[in-house]
């Protein structure tokens, strides 16, 4: 009886040059959805308080278009806000992964407003699961209109 060879050791297999990347990415897109994907509802946000001092008090009842449009202090008091309470979908500068809308293309002016004050009022709910929570009495409006005034200086068209 002939013995066969030996079989050579196999060769490690290369990954094609692009692997890394699209590992990377599908490491990305797992996190986001973790953090902000419908199968993580966002009844665990806790809406982070607002300093509002330095803008004219707006009262209870909500304005339908922003009166800080153009204000600078509600600007800088709208950038850390946006940051402390709307980044974790919404993205540093309002650049969106993908998840949550990218905010820098919301239509400016009074027509922008309106689909902003019905979002972070109401919130956004789908087949009963939260894909954002309702902002307006935890911060109130002039946090919000802050983050709005803030946001039409990274607007994008």
């Amino acid at each position: 009886m002939t013995q066969r060879p030996a079989k050579p050791p196999a060769r490690p297999r290369r990954l094609a040059p692009f692997a890394p990347l699209a590992l990377a990415g599908l490491l990305t897109a797992a996190l986001w959805a973790a953090l902000c994907g419908p199968a993580h509802a966002h009844g665990d946000v806790v809406p982070q308080p607002v300093d509002t001092a330095g803008l004219e008090k707006l009262g209870e009842t909500w304005r339908d278009s922003n009166p800080y449009r153009g204000n600078p202090r509600a600007v800088e008091i709208g950038a850390s806000a946006f940051n402390q309470n709307c980044a974790r979908c919404h993205g540093l500068g309002a650049v969106s992964g993908g998840i949550a809308p990218d905010l820098r293309y919301l239509e400016k002016g009074d027509a922008g407003d309106e689909w902003f004050k019905e979002r972070v009022t109401n919130g956004s709910i789908r087949n009963g699961v939260t894909y954002m929570p309702q902002f307006g009495d935890a911060l109130g409006q002039e946090a919000l209109w802050s983050i709005r005034s803030w946001l039409e200086t990274v607007h994008e068209e």
